[in-house]
């Protein structure tokens, strides 16, 4: 039950981190003047060599919610198909 509760909190947070993210992205694309690639992945990631202040530079925190979300699944993956 521990891990269960464990692996849940992992997920919701990585969750709500990620579409957190994703969504003030989102606002903020129509505010972008240049950009290479998508909008939306430079709205988060950015450009190191494009010294634009245009982008958010959420890279980390995204990817350390994006983890979460992989760990709190393999948590209740494990979890639910383990044998007592």
């Amino acid at each position: 039950m521990k891990r269960t509760l464990i692996g849940s909190v992992a997920f919701l947070s990585g969750i709500l981190i990620a579409l957190a993210i994703l969504i003030s992205a989102a606002q903020y694309v129509p505010e972008i003047n240049t950009w290479r690639g998508s909008k939306l992945w430079f709205a988060i990631f950015g450009a190191i060599d494009m010294e634009s202040e245009q982008s958010l530079f959420l890279g980390v925190p995204f990817t350390a919610g994006l983890l979460l979300i992989v760990l709190g699944s393999i948590i209740l993956a494990i979890e639910y198909f383990k044998k007592d």
